[in-house]
């Protein structure tokens, strides 16, 4: 270690000596020496390591110790090295005057001794700011990178400047990561688990008894269960989405400069429903095709799930309609067991036997990949799995397409969106998706029209007039369901 010091020393003391000989020669009038050319080369990082190396070796570690003990029996005290500094920086005469014409040292010896006093401090300090100055130039290099070099590259390939810095979006990411971690508890006993109060016991005198008027006609019956979503988010006040640009579903390319969302109120994921919701997402192999297995856990998670929006008002209303349509049981833990089965048993899909379900279809999507000789995204109607996703930076909104027929174009309060996405890099070309709505509002919607309409339900739902596509595997599960813009 003592010789790579003094290997640091002969480099500072050669830096010093080169900066002293120029002024020296520019004030007798001499040529500027070369040191490249004409004096001997100047020591590398290896070199001074090699030396330390070759120079222990030859005398051995006891003469090593011996020239230091030497050395700072000559080391004057830290106020006289500064001292010198100063003099050498302000007049330079110091070590300009008499000095030797091999090393360039004074005749008094104060400036090898300056030199060697200062040798640990000047370490010190050249080490943190050479440090300090690859920090810097490695933050300046990564940013001219990314903006210069590589965020061309992703323009290209759909990704905006904005998007490539935004997907990797810290807060959004961690806060998601947070709220899964309380999903865990689900996957106790569902007798275990704690469940929220009945909406009956919260709002007194709620009416979820069909009219006649909505048991005659589907659309004023999907009216209503949008009135009741009690548990519907506020645009603007619950959360901030950015349409972008629209564009024809056969464009390439992006035209949302933005995520579609760029704000959700921290609690709404904490909300009964909402969370739970969230925790069935994960249970899932995203690739069509693929056996999915399913665990005790899994099952205890289904079942909360269902008994959490039994709860609610919209799936209240569901039983009333059904029980009243002679197509359901009056007794609601009948009613609880049927819901389970058309939304959570396996069934096949892309030639594969129990590898899908109509919620992993519909709420979560799936990937069409080698098997099928494909390769798309099928499925994928809600707006929490797009959130939560675009969060993880696995979505990349793409931008909204254009309605069929000239009408209002979309904007931060609509809350019925056909819009463009990648996820997970594979194009979804077209997707309606509803915004805002809570999951019991979508369970209750889409098992309304499978168990009392058909494949077109052109039905209204608030502002909106849309049409629930419902496609069916067998008589009595569901094979996908999904809202599609009327105009």
């Amino acid at each position: 270690m003592e010789g790579l010091v003094k290997g640091l020393e002969g480099v500072a003391l050669g830096d010093a000596v080169e900066g002293a000989e120029s002024r020296r020669d520019r004030r007798a009038g001499a040529a500027p020496v070369d040191w490249d050319r004409e004096g001997p080369a100047r020591s590398t990082w290896a070199e001074v390591a090699s030396e330390e190396k070759r120079g222990a070796q030859e005398r051995g570690w006891e003469s090593v110790e011996h020239d230091r003990k030497q050395q700072q029996q000559h080391i004057p005290a830290p106020t006289q090295w500064h001292n010198q500094s100063l003099l050498q920086d302000e007049g330079g005469e110091m070590m300009g005057g008499g000095s030797d014409g091999a090393t360039g040292i004074g005749h008094s010896g104060q400036r090898l001794q300056t030199s060697q006093c200062g040798t640990e401090r000047q370490v010190h300090i050249c080490s943190v700011s050479a440090l300090m100055v690859i920090f810097a130039h490695y933050h300046l290099a990564r940013i001219i990178v990314m903006n210069l070099v590589m965020a061309p590259w992703f323009e290209m390939l759909g990704c905006t400047r904005a998007k490539l810095w935004r997907l990797g979006d810290r807060g959004r990411k961690e806060e998601s990561q947070k709220i899964t971690s309380e999903w865990k508890r689900y996957k106790r006993l569902p007798s275990e688990q704690e469940y929220s109060e009945d909406v009956s016991h919260i709002h007194h005198g709620l009416n979820v008894e069909p009219t006649r008027e909505e048991l005659d006609h589907l659309s004023k019956t999907c009216a209503r269960l949008w009135e009741l979503d009690l548990n519907r988010l506020t645009p603007g006040k619950d959360y901030t989405i950015e349409c972008g640009e629209g564009k024809k579903v056969y464009h390439k390319g992006d035209k949302a400069s933005e995520n579609l969302f760029s704000w959700l109120e921290d609690s709404v994921l904490r909300r009964p429903t909402y969370s739970r919701f969230c925790a069935l997402l994960d249970n899932y192999n995203p690739h069509q095709g693929y056996k999915e297995p399913v665990t005790q856990q899994d099952k205890h998670e289904e079942a909360a799930f269902i008994e959490e929006i039994s709860r609610s008002a919209p799936i209240k209303y569901l039983h009333r309609y059904l029980v009243m349509k002679e197509a359901m049981s009056q007794d609601y833990e009948d009613f609880k067991k049927v819901l389970t089965s058309p939304w959570f048993d396996l069934c096949g899909r892309g030639g594969c036997s129990s590898s899908s379900s109509a919620f992993e279809h519909v709420f979560v999507g799936e990937i069409k990949g080698q098997k099928q000789a494909e390769n798309e995204v099928s499925g994928f109607h809600n707006w929490i799995q797009f959130y939560l996703e675009e969060s993880n930076g696995n979505v990349d909104y793409k931008g909204y397409i254009f309605p069929r027929r000239r009408g209002e174009l979309p904007d931060s309060e609509t809350q019925l969106l056909t819009i463009q996405f990648d996820w997970r890099g594979v194009l979804k070309s077209v997707s309606s998706t509803l915004i805002g709505v809570s999951p019991e509002f979508e369970i209750a919607l889409y098992t309304l029209c499978f168990f009392a309409g058909g494949g077109d339900n052109h039905v209204d739902i608030g502002p909106y007039s849309v049409n629930i596509k419902c496609y069916r595997l067998g008589d009595n599960k569901i094979g996908s369901a999904f809202p599609i813009a009327a105009n």
